[in-house]
């Protein structure tokens, strides 16, 4: 996972050292908002919880109407367990029922603009957990795998430098690091704002 974040990471600057020399318009956005998140699987509740991210987002247009945006975002991430966690994996304690995940999450997103007030974007996200509840496990091992790839869809709304947009992020990992017996897979609803500098 690290290698791929560090691909996603020269990727992104490939794009952002040359774009004075072949895009229509560059300007670099901070953004900021909430995630509504969960994970699915049967050892948590299916129940949105909520987070926060913040990031930078390069906003490169090579035409009139497609661009491309690699980002650098800050999310945190919160579920609950279920009554079946301790079922499944034979371990108990408050200390179980809420779980905060926090990723340096690198966006590569496809724009496409068919008009200057709203931008559509879609494309892979990479993730890296920063830190982790090691309390899942008696032992004190790590319950949660280092990474993160999921698919992003949404759409923003573009008031002269203002930023209003939304975003759907599902995951394709499989984050369950201590066996088999279940499946937990992250699932995200962004909303933010954000100002282009």
């Amino acid at each position: 996972m690290k290698r791929i974040l560090f691909a996603a990471f020269i990727t992104g600057g490939i794009f952002f050292l040359p774009s004075s020399s072949f895009s229509q318009s560059f300007r670099l956005a901070l953004h900021a908002g909430a995630n509504m998140g969960k994970l699915d699987g049967k050892s948590f509740k299916d129940e949105y919880r909520l987070g926060y991210h913040l990031g930078i987002a390069p906003e490169i247009m090579v035409s009139k109407k497609w661009g491309i945006q690699p980002e650098v975002m800050f999310s945190q991430s919160n579920s609950t367990t279920s009554t079946q966690f301790s079922d499944i994996y034979k371990i108990s304690g408050s200390d179980l029922k809420d779980v905060k995940l926090n990723y340096l999450s690198v966006p590569l997103l496809l724009s496409f603009r068919p008009a200057s007030f709203i931008t559509f974007h879609a494309g892979p996200q990479f993730s890296m957990l920063m830190n982790k509840q090691r309390t899942l496990l008696e032992n004190g091992g790590d319950a949660f795998k280092k990474g993160d790839f999921a698919m992003i869809g949404g759409a923003q709304l573009n008031i002269f430098r203002l930023r209003v947009y939304g975003r759907y992020a599902i995951g394709l990992s499989e984050l369950n690091d201590i066996d088999r017996q279940d499946n937990w897979r992250s699932e995200t609803i962004q909303l933010g704002v954000g100002f282009a500098l």
